[in-house]
């Protein structure tokens, strides 16, 4: 939980600012070990890669724990006392984000868009590597996002509409980052910032990051369910 004073507000946004740049340093340069030591990646097994990306993402989450361990242990403390109330209040905005999502992917399919590179790449990966397609998308990707995303972007801006548009952009447009700029992309980004610009509100109303984190957490399941649900019997 994020509590912003004079004494300490220059505090937290140093630390989000470090957050953010962790994030994008490891996602960007994962892969920079090997090219120092002239591995080809693509020649290594898939288990290898698999193994090697999973511990960069655990480093990742453990590095931005260290960093926000008070608020997530305050946040841990709050959510004890008010699970129910949390998430009875705040089923409404996820409902909300996810009607909005799925009316743009209607409407995405009615203009004769398909789906997006990003989840192209997830359905197929999800083919061939169901467990490691499980523990990243539905326990670390939520994790490491709504850290970033939602945490780091609330220690910057204290300003609600600020951190709610530029943190749920920025989410949903880094979704977007090998799609191609057409007519529809706006429709895309508005896909992809629906539940993002709901997890921002919900982190904003009760300033409890583990909230919009077991929201995302649901989400990503829900969709890989679905995901298994159509692969099994299609």
């Amino acid at each position: 939980m994020i509590t912003k004073t004079k004494q300490n507000n220059w505090t937290y946004i140093l630390k989000g600012a470090i957050v953010i740049f962790i994030y994008f340093f490891f996602s960007y340069f994962q892969a920079l070990p090997f090219a120092l030591l002239n591995i080809n990646t693509n020649e290594l097994p898939t288990i290898i890669k698999v193994i090697y990306t999973l511990s960069v993402e655990l480093l990742m989450m453990m590095i931005i724990y260290y960093i926000f361990e008070k608020e997530y242990k305050s946040a841990f403390q709050d959510i004890k006392k008010n699970h129910q109330k949390y998430f009875n209040q705040n089923l409404k905005y996820y409902i909300i984000g996810l009607i909005t999502m799925m009316a743009s992917n209607i409407f995405i399919n009615i203009l004769g868009g398909g789906l997006s590179t990003n989840e192209t790449a997830i359905r197929t990966e999800f083919t061939s590597l169901p467990i490691y397609t499980f523990i990243s998308a539905v326990i670390l990707a939520p994790l490491l996002e709504e850290s970033v995303f939602r945490l780091g972007f609330r220690a910057i801006f204290k300003n609600d509409f600020l951190f709610i548009t530029i943190s749920s952009l920025i989410f949903g447009g880094l979704h977007l980052i090998t799609n191609p700029l057409n007519e529809l992309f706006p429709l895309y980004l508005l896909s992809y910032c629906s539940c993002g610009i709901a997890f921002s509100y919900m982190l904003k109303k009760t300033n409890n990051i583990l909230v919009s984190t077991f929201f995302h957490f649901m989400h990503n399941g829900l969709i890989l369910a679905l995901q298994t649900f159509l692969f099994i019997f299609s």
